[in-house]
């Protein structure tokens, strides 16, 4: 019997895709060699990778002055990547700081030129998306993350930035309609809401990585994903074809905005049981609430270690909180499905006080 798994990731995919991944996996398309035995280089491949990039740009609406780039990394390559190829000596960019993820990004940023915090929650304890910004004189580009993992905090727009915008989407992507306005580039590790750990997608603009640095390794370029339609050494082949199956699957259901009422359902009514509880209390303030993680404390560890374990006896797996803050934290992602929501608020009303 599976569980209800409520891992931030890798985390819940649709069954019919799984299905899928297994006939794939054996024999894909009737070619007669399974997914992950076939050549990157081969015609089967080739079709595999076409349809995904296709895929990505019908999902997202992204046109052609847009890269869409299947990179062989988590989201974390990234924070260093985009340093590494767009901070030149000299110049400043711009970090908006709501958590630990972005703070793992603004680190590398540090490593590598001038890095300024435009705006921080940190004095909060992450619970909001800021509201005061403070830019530098002149950013190269303007970092954020659109959605805090393990806060469960995330932007409603993005920010109003006086720079191209650079963007971890990791647990949003494909969410809800994406914003291309003003971005220069949007990295997601595919692991929450498109597919296995191990592969990212990246978004990114022509013209913006081409003014990229050229004296970097060749895998460190993005410009040379580009060039070579992400094909410069072998990729994940497998997590390509996970990644278009799963925009394919996104838009057999109505696309985006169909995905983001699902999506904003789903966790209206976790954080309907949260505010209404007298044992429970979430972290985000309403206004910043992400659709995707749902974080809360109870009164103390004794009472969260008994809900835990409950949940995890009647099959509802992966709730403990991220060990940097500790609670509980409900992954509910695009894929996960709507009775499983359900079943944890009964859950959650059966250990209220």
């Amino acid at each position: 019997m599976r569980k209800l798994n409520f891992a931030s990731g890798p985390s819940t995919l649709p069954e019919e895709v799984l299905r899928k991944a297994q006939d794939a996996l054996w024999d894909l398309d009737g070619c007669g060699i399974g997914l992950v035995e076939l050549s990157h280089r081969s015609k089967e491949f080739g079709r595999v990778l076409d349809g995904a990039e296709a895929a990505v740009r019908e999902l997202g609406g992204i046109g052609s002055e847009f890269a869409v780039l299947f990179v062989t990394a988590g989201a974390t390559q990234h924070f260093a990547m985009v340093p590494q190829s767009f901070l030149g000596a000299g110049e400043t960019a711009d970090y908006c700081h709501t958590g630990v993820w972005s703070g793992k990004a603004i680190e590398e940023g540090k490593r590598v030129g001038n890095v300024h915090v435009a705006c921080s929650s940190e004095v909060g304890n992450f619970s909001a998306i800021p509201e005061l910004f403070t830019w530098s004189a002149a950013p190269r580009y303007v970092h954020y993350t659109s959605n805090e993992t393990i806060y469960g905090t995330e932007w409603p727009a993005p920010p109003q930035a006086p720079a191209p915008l650079v963007c971890d989407a990791s647990s949003d992507i494909f969410s809800r309609p994406l914003p291309l306005a003003n971005h220069a580039l949007i990295y997601a590790g595919a692991q929450k809401n498109l597919g296995p750990s191990g592969i990212s997608l990246v978004i990114a603009d022509k013209k913006f990585i081409e003014s990229g640095a050229t004296d970097l390794s060749p895998l460190a370029q993005y410009r040379v994903y580009a060039a070579e339609k992400s094909l410069h050494n072998t990729p994940n082949t497998f997590g390509i074809w996970m990644i278009g199956e799963m925009c394919k699957w996104i838009l057999s259901r109505g696309g985006l905005a169909a995905m983001a009422e699902t999506n904003a359902r789903k966790a209206k009514l976790l954080y309907d049981a949260l505010d209404a509880s007298k044992t429970w209390t979430p972290h985000a303030q309403r206004g910043s609430r992400s659709n995707m993680n749902v974080t809360w404390r109870g009164p103390g560890p004794d009472i969260e270690e008994r809900f835990l374990a409950a949940a995890e006896a009647k099959g509802l797996s992966g709730l403990r909180g991220h060990r940097s803050v500790g609670g509980m934290r409900a992954s509910i992602y695009n894929a996960f499905p709507v009775d499983g929501v359900e079943r944890l608020v009964a859950l959650l009303k059966e250990h209220d006080a």
